[in-house]
């Protein structure tokens, strides 16, 4: 696999994930926050949750900001482990 198909294999499979993450946070919102305090070891993030409008120019920014940061990983951790292959 090549730094870029191994980039974009990641930026996909980030994109996939943050869509069913918003999807499922706009389904069950307190769900959703239990098991994110779940998950930091029982901290309480109900305090900075603040109710805004879903707009999709923010999801979008947001997917593909992660996107962009899962090609530029994926390709890094690509391209470095060619050179560690022994």
């Amino acid at each position: 696999m090549t730094p870029i198909r191994a980039g974009t294999t990641l930026a996909i499979t980030v994109a996939v994930f943050y869509s069913a993450c918003a999807l499922i946070w706009a389904l069950a919102p307190q769900a959703s926050l239990t098991w994110v305090n779940s998950l930091f070891h029982g901290l309480d993030f109900t305090a900075m949750v603040r109710p805004r409008t879903f707009t999709w120019s923010g999801f979008l920014f947001a997917m593909a900001v992660l996107a962009t940061w899962g090609f530029a990983l994926g390709a890094f951790y690509n391209w470095l482990a060619s050179r560690l292959h022994v």
